[in-house]
């Protein structure tokens, strides 16, 4: 690969509900692992990819955010955007394409995830197929939660359904992913892009499992981020 994606969408506007009562005053990606904000392992690993801007939505309690990427120091750079009504992830991206406009590919990532290892296989992936849209994914214990992948013997993506009643696979969403131009044509002004874009896309997309990946949207899964943190190999 001649030079990584340079830059990356970082969703974390949600409301962190599942997390309460610690989301009452923090906002979720500010929610200490590791002994750390979940936020600075995030702009950690956009470094270690060669990210050298991230684009960070903030809705719910936005001012520690603020006070956070104000006070750190070193790559990436972040911008900023503030959404007084949660636009949806497809929103947030629609209202930010002149972010990326010229790139030939991007990330996409969920700040609400604790990935581990080297994720650029995944932009080399997307690279060398010429996808519209790589999925990192990993085994899901409890697929139906999220976006779930049947992935073809080649990588290809077979197909992907959110939240489905009866999984055709252990295989789901990472919240990490490479997208490319077509992704931004397809994108409405409010709404959610595992929901209402990524299917779209599914003619010309790839998948690859990752390494460690763990949704920190629980109670449980929030306090199982601490107990293995260090397996996650950010320090």
């Amino acid at each position: 690969m001649t030079s990584p994606p340079a830059k990356a969408f970082l969703l974390a506007a949600g409301l962190g509900t599942r997390l309460k009562p610690l989301t009452d005053a923090t906002p979720k990606c500010l929610v200490p692992v590791g002994g750390r904000p979940l936020l600075h392992w995030w702009l950690e690993l956009c470094a270690r990819l060669g990210v050298r801007e991230v684009l960070l939505n903030t809705h719910h309690l936005p001012g520690p955010v603020r006070a956070f990427v104000a006070g750190r120091s070193g790559p990436p750079a972040v911008r900023l955007f503030h959404e007084e009504a949660l636009l949806g992830s497809a929103g947030t991206l629609a209202a930010n394409k002149g972010f990326v406009a010229g790139e030939p590919d991007f990330w996409i990532f969920y700040a609400d995830t604790l990935i581990g290892g080297d994720l650029t296989p995944l932009a080399d992936l997307h690279r060398r197929r010429k996808a519209d849209l790589t999925f990192g994914l990993f085994h899901s214990s409890s697929p139906s939660e999220g976006g779930v992948v049947e992935l073809a013997s080649d990588g290809g993506i077979l197909s992907f359904e959110e939240k489905p009643k009866r999984p055709r696979s252990d295989l789901a969403a990472a919240g990490a992913y490479v997208a490319g131009p077509r992704l931004l044509s397809l994108l409405p002004p409010s709404g959610d892009l595992s929901l209402d874009v990524y299917p779209r896309l599914l003619d010309n997309a790839a998948g690859l499992v990752l390494g460690p990946v763990l949704d920190l949207g629980t109670p449980e899964r929030y306090s199982r981020a601490q107990k293995e943190f260090s397996r996650f190999g950010f320090v």
